[in-house]
């Protein structure tokens, strides 16, 4: 039998019903991953207030739980082992504010499964937007500023689990207050990351683990170069939210002479391109003067009227955090100096930092 062509007018009308199945099978998954949050926070409340009489620290014998497990297990089958019986008492305890009262999230449970037969166009209004497969990661840090900001970036972000542990394991809460002031610190935590100026996309250090270049190995900039471009996508998550590669070694010409900007993306949340200047070495004046002339060539000669001002990078191995407050002006908006790490910083290392910053 000949394969059936599609008119034109066909092909619009099953590419209108494949996206619809598409969207509609998303939202069957959001719902029955937000049933089963609930669920378990349910089972956690009950486990800490019938089981404890609401009292948070009371002690009682893993033999309630390892009884609770049996026949829960008996009855519903794999899942309810008293580790997972544990996590979910944990996680209401983690939760318990986001849920005031028992008869809200019964509310919520009976919502859930009603919408799995709504329209999937309807938005949720679901205290909990991840899987519980997130929030058992998401158990783990014990800070409730940093858990509430990769709880908040990996919903905005559509990160998977495995994504949600490499920003972790990275550290980017902790390299994100690094750049901040105060009451920026204060908005991770309630909003994420919300880029609105240049100095929201800077992190302190950039780590480009995933390049294979370790610490020691002697590698020039070209070859830091290269092993960016051949590891783009990788690199454009850890830049953040809105950038948009536009090419490498793009070239400026002032009267005879020809300058190389090594890297160049646009923003599209700020509205501005995006020069970043590789170096290998320590930071010298020099760097900061020629990304100067970059960012005002840029200003001058390539962004339109509507375009906001060019933001200028560079990123170096070794930062001299004096030498940058004294060669920029005060009033900088545009040029910035970040160091960048080929190995991912520990824990310590990082909050060593921050507490010597506060």
């Amino acid at each position: 039998m000949d394969k059936l062509e599609l008119s034109k007018s066909d092909n619009i009308l099953f590419g209108k019903i494949s996206n619809l199945l598409n969207e509609s099978r998303k939202f069957v998954v959001v719902s029955i991953n937000q049933t089963i949050v609930l669920t378990y926070f349910e089972i956690g409340r009950l486990i800490v207030e019938n089981e404890q009489e609401g009292k948070e620290r009371a002690a009682y014998g893993k033999a309630v739980l390892k009884e609770l497990s049996q026949k829960l297990s008996e009855e519903f089958g794999k899942g309810y082992s008293v580790y997972n019986l544990e996590r979910m008492r944990n996680f209401y305890l983690t939760y318990k504010n986001r849920i005031e009262d028992t008869q809200k999230s019964a509310s919520l449970l009976r919502k859930s499964e009603s919408e799995k037969s709504a329209s999937p166009m309807r938005k949720s209004e679901h205290p909990f937007k991840l899987s519980w497969t997130h929030y058992l990661q998401l158990l783990k840090i014990d800070k409730t500023n940093e858990r509430d900001f990769y709880e908040i970036e990996a919903a905005n972000n559509n990160w998977s689990v495995r994504e949600l542990e490499r920003q972790f394991s990275s550290s980017l809460y902790e390299r994100l207050v690094l750049s901040r002031d105060k009451q920026g610190i204060k908005e991770l935590s309630k909003k994420g990351q919300v880029v609105t100026k240049p100095i929201d996309t800077i992190k302190e250090p950039y780590v480009l683990d995933f390049l294979g270049l370790e610490e020691q190995d002697k590698y020039t900039e070209s070859d830091l170069e290269t092993a960016i471009i051949n590891k783009l996508e990788h690199f454009l998550l850890e830049l953040g939210k809105g950038f948009l590669f536009v090419g490498r070694q793009q070239r400026i010409t002032i009267e005879d002479e020809h300058f190389y900007v090594d890297l160049v993306f646009y923003n599209r949340l700020l509205q501005c391109f995006v020069l970043i200047d590789l170096k290998i070495g320590k930071l010298k004046h020099q760097d900061l003067g020629q990304i100067q002339m970059y960012v005002n060539y840029y200003d001058e000669f390539v962004k339109t009227d509507e375009e906001n001002p060019t933001i200028g990078i560079v990123l170096c191995k070794q930062k001299n955090e004096t030498l940058v407050k004294i060669t920029l002006p005060k009033d900088n908006l545009q040029i910035f100096a970040s160091k960048y790490q080929t190995v991912l910083p520990s824990k310590e290392e990082l909050k060593q930092l921050i507490e010597g910053k506060n």
